[in-house]
């Protein structure tokens, strides 16, 4: 009797491991091919939504506005862009109810240089006579494929915003009785 529950058991945790389902530790298995593709699939959905934030407002201000600074258009457009992307990609494609700051912290981190560095090689190639638009889609283009990598495999993963939540001092409550 016990060996066949124990075998019940067994078959069963098995199955959620295959589905990512998590185990009495908490600790998410390895995603399926096909989950992981519907991930990507619904990070693809969310970031062409953020895309269109980005191009509309870039756009607005620089063509219609007629706001003929490259950088700061592309500057304001790609913010709303990254608020937008990571707003809706947390709650909805990754899951992430871990640490939300700890997440946008990492998120940060992957802005920090690609922002400067995509503001001032875009700003150049403008300069140099380069369409404005497509320079900010081919941003766009580079922007997504990092931040998918970045996303995934640092600012979603609650491995490592478990960890480094568990280095920041957290704020204790006192009871004043």
């Amino acid at each position: 009797m016990e060996e066949k529950i124990e075998t019940e058991i067994k078959d069963i945790e098995n199955k959620n491991s295959e589905n990512g389902i998590q185990d009495s530790n908490n600790q998410t298995q390895k995603l399926s091919k096909k989950q992981e593709f519907f991930q990507f699939l619904k990070f693809l959905a969310f970031s062409l939504s953020a895309g269109a934030i980005q191009l509309l407002s870039f756009e607005l201000m620089y063509n219609i506005i007629n706001w003929k600074s490259w950088w700061a258009t592309y500057l304001i457009s790609v913010v709303l862009s990254v608020i937008w992307n990571f707003t809706f990609n947390r709650k909805f494609t990754f899951k992430s109810a871990s640490n939300v700051t700890v997440s946008m912290i990492l998120a940060l981190l992957f802005y920090v240089p690609f922002i400067p560095l995509s503001v001032f090689g875009g700003n150049a190639l403008e300069q140099i006579g380069w369409n404005g638009t497509l320079v900010t889609l081919m941003m766009m283009v580079i922007n997504f494929i990092g931040e998918f990598a970045w996303d995934k495999l640092v600012v979603f993963n609650d491995k490592i915003v478990g960890k480094i939540a568990k280095i920041i001092p957290q704020k204790t409550k006192t009871n004043n009785k």
